[in-house]
């Protein structure tokens, strides 16, 4: 039986080509892109027929992360893998120190409740936009944005399959 999904975490995404030489920017999902992003680097991809790549090259212009991959040196070859996802096995992450860190793919699919056990719903996603955020779909439909704080995420049991959320004042109404 071969890898499943559940087997690898999204580091990144492939944007549009930059220059003419082959490089492609990169949004970035991980904490560790200098350290995940080398040359010899192998990364799998999604759609899985576009793969493995393995970095060539990784540079920084301004803010935006450049790869460049063995095998595609031009402007249209980079087109080609537009919107692939990156990904890595989970088993060559690196443990974390710190026990009230996660990794996003941990925390999704969590179920999320109220301190009094009320089910509020399901985390969907991580979102990384200067404060980490929480993307739970309720039960009752829509999808709730919770700031992932200790204060109002007391509680996160990735064995039990449990986040508890204590909102403040009017972060239910939102």
């Amino acid at each position: 039986m071969g890898p499943t999904p559940d087997d690898t975490v999204v580091v990144g995404r492939i944007g549009r080509p930059h220059g003419v030489r082959g490089e492609a920017t990169i949004e970035v999902r991980t904490d560790d892109p200098d350290g995940r992003f080398v040359p010899g680097a192998v990364l799998r991809t999604d759609p899985a027929d576009r793969g493995p790549l393995t970095v060539a090259g990784a540079r920084w212009h301004r803010e935006v992360l450049l790869l460049a991959f063995e095998g595609y040196d031009s402007r249209e070859e980079v087109e080609a893998l537009r919107d692939t996802l990156l990904e890595v096995p989970v088993a060559d992450l690196p443990a974390l120190e710190d026990p009230d860190d996660y990794y996003d793919h941990q925390l999704h699919g969590l179920a999320v409740r109220l301190p009094d056990g009320t089910p509020l719903g399901e985390v969907r996603a991580v979102r990384h936009e200067g404060a980490d955020l929480l993307v739970v779909a309720r039960v009752d439909g829509g999808e709730l944005l919770v700031p992932f704080v200790s204060a109002i995420v007391p509680t996160v049991d990735v064995a039990g399959g449990v986040v508890v959320v204590d909102p403040p004042e009017g972060l239910l109404d939102l």
